[in-house]
């Protein structure tokens, strides 16, 4: 939201002076909650860790000790308990019907006013009728998504009129690298479907 505003604040035409006044949140030894610590999740605490920052998770699995460890990760077996006491909430999940609508309007009843949700995994993880609510009541300070439902919003949602949100088209991957890793990996699973080797990366393996 800071940067986004920011931005629109230095290229505005009306634009006469910057305001001394105008102040963002600080990353560094914020707390960050992440809920779904698999690979993506890990990784993302791997990069926190170089801002300082204090790491709690929420996951359906406790990582190995040496793995916490690593990052300075401190494991919350109740999500409630993360909720509470994070700065930055992160959704890091994959969308089955455990996990649908699985941040609703008691969980962001439970985050502090100053905390900032984002969302990097699937749009349905968050009950966006209750999300519009808590960004409209300041309930919580802010929200960012990569992610939506459905993929565009329509033009007159609400989350789209509000000022402390910043939504971007699902571009997480959208990279050059990343896409041709991707492309790569799955022809290198085709080829060993094809001939009758194990798949490198099979996602429900037997």
């Amino acid at each position: 939201m800071y940067l986004h505003s920011g931005c629109q604040i230095a290229v505005s035409p009306d634009t006469k002076y910057f305001a001394v006044d105008w102040l963002g949140v600080e990353v560094t030894k914020a707390t960050l909650g992440i809920i779904g610590m698999g690979s993506i999740g890990y990784k993302v605490a791997q990069r926190a860790r170089a801002f300082d920052m204090r790491i709690l998770y929420h996951n359906r699995n406790r990582r190995r000790k040496e793995e916490e460890e690593a990052v300075g990760a401190h494991y919350c077996e109740k999500m409630e308990d993360l909720l509470q006491q994070s700065d930055f909430v992160m959704l890091v999940v994959n969308l089955t019907p455990e996990t649908h609508k699985l941040i609703g309007k008691k969980e962001l009843g439970l985050m502090k006013p100053t905390a900032t949700l984002i969302n990097i995994s699937r749009g349905a993880v968050i009950d966006q009728d209750a999300l519009v609510e808590a960004l409209q009541n300041k309930f919580i300070r802010a929200a960012a998504l990569d992610v939506t439902y459905p993929e565009p919003l329509s033009r007159d949602h609400p989350l789209l009129k509000l000022n402390n949100i910043i939504i971007t088209p699902h571009i997480g991957t959208a990279t050059v690298q990343a896409i041709r890793m991707m492309a790569e990996e799955a022809i290198t699973n085709m080829l060993a479907v094809l001939s009758g080797q194990p798949i490198p990366s099979e996602v429900f393996p037997k």
